[in-house]
């Protein structure tokens, strides 16, 4: 498959060479973390050196928990917080919906931009609030730093999922009390995220590894692949050049949230006439690899609570795509994604005619 195109890097990312180097290393440090005899130690010795570099990667000067990928430390972001209160945006991703039950739900505009008056009214000492750095299915990025003043000055707590967030791409993240980061999307393994933890005191200890906050033998084939892939930078002037190159190739093209600030690393269009089921059978045949939003609810036959949360109605959510970039993504596969997309949309324009 290696003469297919893959433009689905926000699903997951191809593991770096770097990472599976990294990893194959790890297995050779077998031993348990948690054990006191040499081997232990050095399997130990190992895993606070990937954390420091996991947590150097992302500029973050407080406490790091592994975990076994951003599901699983949004789990313990949501569940073990110390808040009594839980507040959401109507665009989260999937997993903070099932997680977050019972949770307050705010608005955002047609942009997809959390509506601060409604926070402002909503939070207060004791509350958590959850919220996506960009948005996984249309790279629309919340303003964290004024989103963390408004929640700091009412006395809550601010949980940031910045799975979709490269590191070192926003310094606003550390202003932050828990952050959410995910391995596979930046080129690491499957199977391994953090949270990034700024004080322990908001967060109930379960018992186990991870100084208490986590059960469970530590992942160290994956913590050093993680880090060995986040050594790997991601350019982003790169990506911003390639988004950019994909959506002048589109005349017309209707993009998701084109008015606000978004990742250079996620575009979601609209083609109006085809279903996104259609365009992605048509894809895939082509040989390339697109989605119609976050992989955990793609297969879903709903229409997307994102685009509906932003104003959308049916027919028109069902005809978006979603198109992501990463390391490896060229002028030249962008540039073929534009061509047969601009032949269907054509296709569909005659036979409407």
């Amino acid at each position: 498959m290696t003469d297919r195109i893959y433009l689905d890097h926000a699903a997951t990312t191809p593991m770096l060479p770097q990472a599976q180097a990294a990893v194959f290393e790890g297995m050779a440090h077998w031993a348990n973390p948690s054990s006191p005899h040499a081997e232990g130690r050095a399997a130990r010795a190992a895993l606070e050196a990937a954390r420091r570099t996991v947590a150097g990667a992302y500029g973050w000067a407080h406490e790091l928990i592994f975990t076994s990928g951003a599901s699983e430390a949004l789990h313990i972001a949501l569940r073990r917080s110390m808040a009594r209160a839980t507040l959401i945006t109507a665009v989260e991703h999937d997993a903070v919906l099932r997680l977050a039950e019972g949770a307050r739900t705010l608005p955002v505009d047609a942009q997809g931009i959390i509506d601060r008056d409604a926070l402002k009214a909503a939070v207060g000492p004791d509350t958590a609030l959850c919220v996506q750095w960009a948005n996984s299915e249309t790279g629309v990025r919340q303003p964290i730093a004024e989103i963390a003043e408004i929640v700091h000055a009412a006395g809550g707590t601010l949980i940031v999922d910045a799975a979709q967030m490269p590191a070192g791409a926003d310094p606003a993240i550390r202003q932050a009390d828990l952050v959410v980061v995910s391995a596979h999307k930046r080129g690491g393994p499957p199977g391994v995220g953090s949270l990034l933890v700024r004080d322990f005191a908001k967060l109930i200890p379960t018992g186990g590894q991870e100084k208490g906050y986590r059960a469970g033998t530590e992942n160290l084939p994956g913590a050093l692949g993680y880090a060995a892939a986040l050594a790997v930078p991601e350019d982003m002037a790169a990506m911003t050049r390639l988004r950019a190159r994909l959506e002048a190739a589109l005349p017309g093209v209707e993009v998701v949230g084109a008015a606000s600030p978004r990742s250079p690393l996620i575009g979601a269009y609209r083609m109006p006439g085809v279903s996104s089921a259609a365009q992605l059978i048509r894809f895939d045949l082509a040989g390339i690899s697109v989605s119609a939003g976050s992989a955990c609810a793609s297969g879903s036959l709903r229409p997307s609570h994102v685009l509906t949360a932003m104003g959308w109605d049916e027919p028109a959510l069902r005809e978006v795509v979603r198109v992501s970039f990463g390391r490896s993504t060229t002028e030249a596969e962008v540039d073929a994604f534009a061509a047969l997309w601009r032949t269907i949309a054509e296709e569909a324009r005659a036979r409407a005619a």
